[in-house]
């Protein structure tokens, strides 16, 4: 049965066979990973068939959900980047892409994955009744949409964002050429937008964004608000909290995180809380930005970072808190939020991107990039215990009533219809 025969014949039964497409699935670091993790088995708790066609490196799927993996060379966590075309591996040209762009200062990975994928499709026809893409946006798209099969993509958020918020931080021209030279894989990205006719996206605020910056209209963008697993993200009440603990999850040296204004505020909440303590998830690089800034302010032996841990050892950071605080520049959604709240973690969130509409009145939401900002609020909640337990409670309450992977998975399944409809 080809594509086009298993788009039509599929808009009149219950269960849908589901493609979801990831270019790099890391399961702890990043939300791709944790993306693909929880709609994946939601999708198949609800009776669909789910592949996840991934790059390296893997989810952590349900059992029911089967992982077709598409190796490429992985060459952000190769020991030896330089030695990645050995045993053979210079014979594919799309590795031979990669390596050369890697080596350049590129980020090849949406771009490579895309080839991969094309190739696999050639060789296996799979049938598949919706292939959904998971913000690779890479010309293989495009190439599965003629070929007939129904294609939706999700832009969790437009990257130029991360391009533009790192441009405006960097002075050095060096650098600068360089940040332009890795987000050279904007314009494949952009280009397939334009040209894919079904978009999902993660709230409005990124839908808003996303129109403008890829120049999509906006009835061409659905929105499915992402969820939050609040089995998992949950309160430990055996575990004691922490006074003057605060707890932040982040990319450290991205800007876009905002990593840059939460330090200083630290070190001014420091002169008033000298037993503060600040835990993050997440590692910074070596004598990057982040180090520097912390040693600057002599907050070293204050902070602690964990890297690459289970989501049972994060839940317990979690549970150790007193306060947690999100001080992105910018985000498309907000994961760092929406689980700290699951968690019963008063929050303090900056209003970047798509924060508010995560956080609600259930934290407190104070103007991106001012630290001044941040450091009265995570005072303020130090200060008043009756307001950590309010917003706690509140937090946790709002995540339940409407972050649930369950509903995420059936309206993500009225967007499928529709796209098979409109596609036989």
């Amino acid at each position: 049965m080809d594509a086009q025969t298993a788009s039509t014949s599929a808009s009149g039964k219950n269960s849908l066979t589901i493609a979801l497409l990831g270019y790099r699935s890391n399961p702890y670091s990043g939300g791709q990973g944790v993306y693909l993790k929880h709609l994946s088995k939601a999708l198949v708790d609800l009776g669909h068939q789910v592949d996840v066609i991934s790059g390296e490196p893997y989810p952590n799927l349900d059992p029911r959900v089967r992982l077709v993996k598409l190796p490429g060379l992985n060459l952000f966590d190769h020991a030896k980047p330089s030695h990645a075309l050995a045993q053979g591996k210079w014979r594919d040209p799309i590795n031979v892409v990669e390596w050369l762009s890697f080596l350049s200062g590129g980020f090849p990975e949406p771009l490579t994955f895309g080839h991969r994928l094309t190739r696999y499709f050639k060789r296996q026809r799979p049938s598949y009744d919706i292939v959904h893409d998971n913000q690779s946006l890479c010309t293989g798209l495009l190439g599965l949409h003629r070929r007939g099969y129904a294609v939706t993509s999700t832009i969790h958020h437009p990257i130029t964002f991360d391009r533009d918020i790192a441009l405006a931080n960097t002075k050095d021209w060096g650098l600068r050429l360089l940040i332009k030279r890795w987000h050279g894989f904007l314009g494949m990205q952009t280009r397939v937008a334009q040209l894919l006719p079904y978009i999902t996206t993660v709230s409005q605020n990124s839908k808003r964004d996303i129109g403008t910056a890829f120049g999509i209209p906006a009835k061409r963008i659905t929105v499915v608000l992402n969820g939050i697993d609040t089995e998992i993200f949950r309160p430990l009440p055996d575990i004691a909290r922490e006074p003057f603990h605060l707890i932040t999850t982040a990319s450290a040296d991205q800007p876009l995180k905002g990593t840059q204004h939460l330090i200083p505020a630290v070190a001014q909440l420091v002169k008033s809380y000298p037993n503060l303590k600040l835990t993050f998830i997440g590692a910074p690089k070596s004598g990057g930005v982040t180090e520097r800034q912390i040693q600057h302010h002599g907050l070293t032996d204050r902070i602690e970072f964990h890297h690459g841990i289970s989501f049972e050892a994060i839940v317990q950071l979690y549970a150790r808190a007193s306060v947690a605080v999100v001080p992105s520049e910018y985000e498309g959604f907000g994961f760092p939020a929406g689980e700290a709240m699951a968690c019963e973690v008063p929050l303090v969130s900056t209003d970047g991107g798509a924060l508010p509409e995560v956080v609600g009145d259930a934290g407190i939401v104070v103007p991106a990039k001012n630290s001044e900002a941040l450091a009265k609020a995570i005072g303020y909640l130090f200060d008043d215990a009756e307001a950590r337990t309010r917003l706690s409670q509140a937090g946790r309450s709002r995540i339940v009533t409407e972050f649930s992977w369950q509903r995420a998975a059936r309206e993500f399944v009225q967007h499928y219809r529709q796209v098979i409809r409109h596609e036989s």
